[in-house]
């Protein structure tokens, strides 16, 4: 892997139908920032080749809002990122393997924690930090590049809707 962009899912609603978290929809402002999100991705050529999905609702819908800026890209769901731990992510990104970029959408905390380690080691920008331990936004994403030695390098941090 090349690349990795973590990304939250857009703002959900506070319920759902079945009453059940897995089954919580975007709104329209999640949808929206989600679109936006991957549009801002294009725009510095950060185009995934790979998306791993969180299987809940929500984050299937993140991908369906950004998935038509994304032509191309392979999409696989996966039931083990729904309320992943930051080890669990770092399992499945592990097994995708391969060259290339690597979008990862998922929840919170494990996706703040794996992010708030990456920072760590990519020695990125203390404001960058702050904002994703103080809660990384929804239809936030932070990207990072990888050396020959497996090492993260900060490679931009997106929010297009600054109220996420």
């Amino acid at each position: 892997m090349d690349r990795l962009i973590l990304l939250r899912h857009g703002e959900a609603e506070a319920g759902s139908e079945t009453g059940g978290d897995f089954g919580r929809r975007l709104t329209a402002r999640g949808r929206e920032a989600s679109a936006a999100v991957a549009s801002a991705l294009v725009d510095v050529g950060l185009i995934p080749d790979l998306a791993l999905v969180s299987a809940a609702v929500r984050t299937r819908e993140t991908w369906a809002a950004m998935s038509g800026l994304l032509p191309g890209c392979e999409v696989r769901f996966e039931d083990r990122l729904y309320l992943a731990e930051e080890s669990e992510m770092q399992r499945i990104v592990r097994e995708a393997g391969g060259p290339g970029v690597v979008l990862l959408i998922g929840h919170n905390p494990g996706l703040q924690e794996y992010a708030e380690t990456l920072m760590a080691g990519a020695a990125g920008p203390a404001s960058t930090l702050t904002r994703i331990r103080a809660g990384f936004p929804t239809s936030a994403a932070v990207a990072f590049a990888f050396d020959a030695q497996g090492r993260p390098a900060f490679d931009g941090f997106f929010q297009p809707d600054p109220l996420g």
